[in-house]
């Protein structure tokens, strides 16, 4: 693995039931965090750690997304015209030049392992990135999550997932991961990987969320596993099987992330976000003080 990460892959298919109605005819991942949506963040955080090729794997109802890294002539030139040079500016710079955006359309939703799967074409035997919009990852003081897992990459020469320590009670929820005996630190050596344990049954407490970055071997492994719940390749077992044959490092990155996939999550973001954000903060804040006195 000697070769620079400079793919990311942005499984973006899923259906986001959880917001349903108004994920009905509009993709979850345009869902807005103030006024940028969740594509966008996991985009410029990928872009901030050098990716150069953006591959993102739709489905049915997701052309937005495509329009929304599109150049779009007719709002341009209306907002030249108007002469609001900064929303031009806002506009043009959703893809930084140098950019490359690929879409690749997954026939059916068969797991985030056969989402990743579609990308093989495309990626080759390279490393690569993959980021779940849904995971909000923030870290506004410091280095982007995926930078810090690239500067991983790049002295330890293998793949990297971004962990979080979650409660006990939590680890159904996540692809739970075992680290060798006695290991401390940041980064530690996968030993085994578990998708959804029962609290009582987890090897520990340390979760995978939505950045990882992969071997180009993955695929091979992705083509050797079975479907399992409700038919789906899931990537968990595909990594299992990779950390056989080469190392697997667990990082837990600085920063902070939101479920955005959730409704909670999505509200903390959010809320988050405005506050920091130079057009509403002030004024949110003070209607934030305010309402919370009825609470």
């Amino acid at each position: 693995m000697k070769k620079a990460v400079r793919k990311a892959v942005f499984p973006v298919a899923g259906m986001g039931t959880r917001f349903l109605p108004a994920t009905k005819a509009s993709p979850k991942e345009m869902l807005p965090i103030v006024d940028k949506p969740l594509i966008q963040y996991a985009v410029e955080e990928a872009v901030a750690a050098g990716i150069t090729e953006l591959i993102f794997i739709t489905g049915r109802t997701k052309r937005s997304i495509e329009d929304h890294f599109d150049k779009a002539y007719e709002l341009e030139s209306e907002l030249e015209a108007r002469g609001k040079k900064e929303l031009l500016d806002v506009v043009r710079k959703t893809v930084p030049k140098g950019v490359n955006c690929i879409y690749i359309r997954q026939s059916e939703a068969l797991g985030l392992g056969h989402a990743v799967m579609c990308a093989e074409s495309v990626v080759g035997d390279e490393p690569f990135a993959v980021l779940l919009a849904d995971d909000l990852c923030d870290h506004p003081e410091g280095k982007p999550v995926l930078a810090q897992m690239i500067d991983v990459y790049n002295y330890h020469r293998c793949s990297v997932l971004g962990t979080i320590n979650v409660a006990r009670e939590e680890t159904r929820q996540y692809g739970i991961v075992s680290t060798e005996p006695e290991a401390r630190g940041k980064i530690q050596r996968i030993t085994g990987i578990v998708e959804k344990p029962k609290p009582e049954e987890a090897p520990s407490t340390q979760a995978v969320v939505g950045r990882y970055i992969l071997s180009g071997n993955i695929f091979e492994h992705l083509h050797r596993i079975q479907p399992g719940a409700g038919g789906e390749l899931q990537l968990t077992d595909a990594i299992s099987s990779l950390l056989q044959e080469e190392a697997v490092l667990a990082y837990e990155f600085d920063g902070v992330r939101y479920d955005c996939g959730s409704k909670l999550g999505y509200l903390k973001a959010t809320v988050e976000f405005a506050l920091r954000h130079p057009e509403v903060a002030n004024d949110f804040r003070d209607f934030l003080r305010a309402r919370s006195v009825g609470l």
